[in-house]
């Protein structure tokens, strides 16, 4: 999954985005260069997401790794299920909106 748009970012695309980096484990550092997220957010994040079991924080060769628990990867998954269809739904909306600007067009151009 890619995150293009980084500006004006809701917290549940913070913690997708955070999901998203960490389905097969990665460090701290990684998740805080990779979700642009300043020191202080990132503890705030890390800290909720492990609180609500998104996220679990496991030692691998004397490092703390954050991994996605079952529970993120099904957050993740619905989260993508959601965006898709409002994705959808706001394309249909500006095609309905196209037709009927083209419609006036017309119209107008015969009158």
């Amino acid at each position: 999954m890619v995150f293009e748009k980084r500006r004006g970012r809701d917290r549940l695309h913070i913690l997708a985005e955070i999901l998203e980096i960490a389905k097969d484990g990665t460090l701290k550092t990684q998740v805080m260069y990779r979700a642009s997220l300043s020191f202080t957010q990132l503890n705030d994040y890390l800290g909720l997401m492990l609180k609500l079991k998104l996220l679990e924080k496991v030692e691998i060769n004397g490092k703390e790794v954050y991994k996605a628990s079952k529970k993120g990867l099904d957050f993740l998954q619905r989260y993508r299920e959601i965006n898709k269809l409002l994705r959808l739904e706001r394309e249909e909306r500006m095609m309905s909106i196209q037709v009927k600007e083209k419609g006036r067009l017309t119209e107008q151009g015969t009158a």
